[in-house]
């Protein structure tokens, strides 16, 4: 079981992706989400835009004094917290964020990585990689970051950094996508072996 948390920017997810490919497993992110909304029966779009946000247009008009925000949030977490678990008791895999890392802490045979990048690096991946235009890209680095900071010191309780829970941290712009899917999948196969 390999959990990735990740700097908005710092291209996490694509080293996943080189990851699970040549580990020959499945990686989970955008696949849980999916899950979620349909076992709560929402739209993807609505549980996107809640499962790190409080701040979602829909729940605020759908609930108007602010009633069931942490509700809501609390069930979307309840139920990415069994579908992580279901995925890492059935096979191995890498889960990309959702406090994967502190939901299968107790959990055998896994490895915790975090992927970052400098200011600059993680502006040129958006600007260069994502397409955004810098001022998007500025504002997206700040509101996401944040928001994931947020979720993880709602729902783990241990968190106090970045560093929680973490086996390794690596810097992608020092080691760039490949690089980085490189050293974690050699750590994962002498880990794993």
């Amino acid at each position: 079981m390999i959990t990735l948390s990740r700097q908005f920017g710092s291209l996490g997810r694509t080293i996943a992706q080189h990851m699970a490919a040549e580990l020959g497993i499945d990686f989970y992110d955008r696949d849980i989400v999916e899950e979620t909304a349909s076992r709560m029966g929402l739209p993807v779009s609505v549980i996107s835009s809640k499962e790190e946000h409080s701040d979602s247009i829909y729940f605020r008009r759908q609930y108007p004094l602010g009633t069931g925000l942490a509700s809501m949030q609390d069930e979307i977490f309840m139920i990415q917290k069994n579908i992580i678990r279901d995925l890492a008791q059935k096979e191995s895999c890498i889960i990309v964020g959702r406090c994967a890392d502190s939901i299968l802490m107790d959990m055998e045979n896994h490895l915790n990585v975090y992927i970052y990048a400098p200011l600059e690096a993680r502006l040129r991946n958006c600007t260069d990689t994502l397409k955004m235009d810098e001022k998007t890209a500025r504002k997206m680095i700040w509101e996401v970051d944040r928001a994931r900071t947020l979720y993880h010191r709602r729902y783990c309780p241990e968190y106090v950094d970045a560093s929680t829970n973490k086996d390794i941290m690596l810097d992608s712009s020092r080691f760039g996508v490949e690089g980085c899917a490189k050293i974690l999948v050699a750590l994962a196969k002498d880990m794993f072996a």
